[in-house]
Parts: structure tokens; sequence; C-alpha cells
């Protein structure tokens, strides 16, 4: 877990995350053989394409994080099973911004044990997906299929997001996620939709890879779920050895909520008055929210809601709260 904790511990805020470039850079040069590097340096994208194949599985990952800043005595904190982000002089957890840097830890360690794959970091996700909206589509030329680690939680393999079909059964059941305790669900926006619709013409998913209460200070790593999706990633590598073709088809109804931010944002909102007002129901919530907010769907902001209750119990059934 040293690496993981090394990548907790360098802030990249969005877009400010250079520091994240240069360890990236450098990580890879030194550590990973036979990588050809290219940097957008517009843009800030990172390319890596290991190996000369006919085709290659392919991981992305975004660099970014929500918090907006680290205590400079930050640390990443090692338990027997989780990981956390402490500042000893403030008294106060701080967020690892394990949302996205689990992933990134993921796409390092399957760089470093196969030796044909390629992975792009992007830059500005939680603003957007600024990154991979200008991302190179010529990179992913030859790929098998697009495997993204940027899901709360443990389980969730996501196919669909909002109105974006993200692959084939085909590949799903060729994955074999089933045997890893995961099910299939709809997600939330992430890059791997963003490429969909820049025209990204194989099979890909979002998988959960073991972070909790993400974008808040309290976030955490279960490290036995991060293992867990570092499982099934090098499964889906070893075992999908075909391209899988899926086109993009936009389905409509789509109502801009999880556009330019606002789950970030609402998720933060709901957390905090969940905190300190449990005495009201969603309903009082949402009556409240509908007035300050007219273009919010109200099923999408109970489906945060339930996320941030879930949170919360999980916090409670282990007196952290």
């Amino acid at each position: 877990m040293k690496l993981l904790k090394k990548l907790y511990s360098i802030h990249s805020k969005s877009g400010k995350e250079q520091k994240m470039i240069k360890f990236l850079l450098w990580y890879i040069k030194h550590h990973i053989k036979d990588c050809k590097i290219e940097l957008d340096k517009k843009v800030g994208n990172i390319y890596v394409t290991k190996d000369c194949a006919e085709t290659y599985p392919c991981i992305v990952a975004h660099i970014d994080q929500v918090q907006t800043n680290h205590s400079k005595d930050f640390q990443a904190i090692e338990t027997q099973d989780i990981i956390f982000g402490w500042s000893a002089k403030n008294k106060r957890f701080k967020g690892l911004g394990a949302d996205d840097k689990s992933g990134i830890w993921v796409a390092l360690k399957c760089l470093q044990k196969f030796d044909t794959l390629k992975v792009a970091f992007f830059v500005g996700e939680e603003t957007g997906c600024i990154g991979s909206s200008k991302a190179n589509m010529d990179f992913f030329n030859g790929c098998r299929f697009v495997i993204e680690c940027d899901r709360r939680g443990n389980s969730d393999i996501i196919t669909s997001i909002c109105c974006t079909e993200l692959c084939t059964n085909q590949f799903l059941e060729a994955t074999g996620y089933q045997q890893f305790g995961y099910h299939e669900e709809n997600g939330m926006m992430t890059d791997v939709e963003t490429l969909k619709e820049n025209g990204l013409n194989v099979s890909c998913c979002n998988l959960s890879c073991g972070y909790y209460q993400p974008h808040s200070d309290q976030e955490y790593t279960v490290k036995a779920d991060l293992l867990n999706c570092l499982a099934l990633v090098e499964h889906i590598i070893e075992n999908c050895t075909d391209v899988y073709p899926h086109e993009y088809e936009y389905r409509g109804g789509y109502s801009g909520f999880y556009d330019n931010g606002f789950y970030d944002y609402f998720y933060d909102e709901l957390y905090e008055i969940a905190t300190n007002h449990p005495e009201l129901s969603f309903n009082d919530i949402w009556e409240v929210f509908k007035d300050y907010y007219p273009s919010i769907n109200k099923q999408e902001l109970q489906m945060t809601y339930e996320l941030v209750k879930d949170d919360l119990e999980y916090w409670r059934t282990r007196d952290y709260l």
C-alpha cells in the first residue's frame, strides 16, 4: 500500500493537477519498463502505451480530486482494514482524494503486471469531464475494451450512465464480474460516458473500487474492497482477449442533473443536512431544493440522498458518528 498512500498524499485539486502529472510521469518512467508516454501539454492528459500489439486492454482514471486543500501535516493513515486522511494538528479527518486516486493505483499496478496495456489519465473529471471531453480518440484505436475504476462502494459494475449504454451483454458476461461479488448498476457521470459520447466504439464499464464518502473529509478506503477490484480488473484483462465492439446510442430523457458538477455539490450539501438535521425527511428537503434549483429531477436527487444515508449508516455502525 506504499504507492497508494503516496498517491493519496499528492493534492490534485481540479485545475491544479500538476503535482500528480509530474509524479505519474516520473513513476512510470522509473518503475515500469517498455512504456511509451505521451503528455498532452495543452490539456494535461497522459496517454501510456505498453508494448506494441494489434489489440490492447485499456484502463482510464482521472487525476483530479474535489477536496480543495490538504493540511501541511496531512497523512494517509493505514489501519488493518481501512485507509483514511488525517491532520494531527487539526485533530480531524481529511479527504484522501481516493476518488479517483484508487483508480490511478489500479492502473499503475496493471501497468506493472501486464506486458500489453493502454492507460489514459484524465484531468478535470470532477468539473465536468474536461480532460476526457478533449481526449485524443485515436489513442483508443485497437482497444478491446475500456475499464474505469471510479465508483464508490465495493460491488457495482456500471454498464449504463443515465441514457448512455456502455457495453454489450457479450462483454459483460465475459468479465466474470459475479464471481467477485459485483452486480450490474446504472451509474453517474464519469470519463467512460464522455468517451462514448466522443465516439468510443468498444465496450466499457466503471467499477466500484473500495472508496466511501467521496468528496468529503470523511472519505476512506476499505483495503479489501480495493484489492478485490484490482483482482477483477486483472481477471478481465487476462480473460477478455477479444475485441468487444459497442456503438454509442443516446436514448434521450437526460435531465442534466449530473452535468457541470451538480452531483459533486449536492452530495456535500445533502451530507451536511442529513448529519445536522436528521429529523428532516427527504420530502422536507425536496420542498426546499425544488424552489432554489428548479432544474433538479426529484428521482435523481433522491438517489444522491440515498447514497448519503448509506455512508452515514456505515460510520454509525462503526461508532465513528
